[in-house]
């Protein structure tokens, strides 16, 4: 069985985030982490090289692959900042079309800096993403 590679760390989430070369990715990233924190009540953690994650949850598929990762997370990636929530959370659609500029993936969300996205509805959606969590 392969080891996950993503796992939480002891590295600073500031340092972390200081080293970002954008400034408006770097402020942006800052802003991110106090809505998570406020909305989760866990504090940021590193989680491999690149990922600030929030609070715990384990996972186990079909294959029998299972590990650790965080409720909710993020990383301020050189293209776009990716949002990482649970995949299903309730009324996920309704919510993404109220949300604003952003583009979807597999399982996350990216967004170019906070000014295209609706706040309150980010904070929707992470509260809707650790409900749905918090069900499975």
């Amino acid at each position: 069985m392969a080891k996950n590679k993503t796992t939480e760390t002891s590295k600073s989430v500031t340092d972390f985030i200081d080293a970002v070369a954008d400034e408006t990715k770097r402020d942006d990233s800052f802003r991110i982490i106090e809505i998570m924190k406020r909305a989760t009540g866990f504090e940021p953690k590193m989680w491999g090289p690149t990922i600030v994650g929030f609070g715990t949850c384990h996972y186990k598929y079909a294959s029998g692959h299972e590990g650790d990762m965080p409720l909710v997370g993020f990383s301020p990636r050189k293209p776009a900042i990716v949002l990482y929530l649970a995949s299903n959370f309730e009324k996920k659609e309704q919510l993404l079309k109220k949300f604003g500029k952003h583009k979807t993936g597999k399982g996350c969300i990216y967004i170019k800096k906070l000014e295209d996205v609706n706040i309150d509805i980010f904070k929707e959606m992470i509260t809707a993403s650790l409900k749905s969590l918090n069900r499975d």
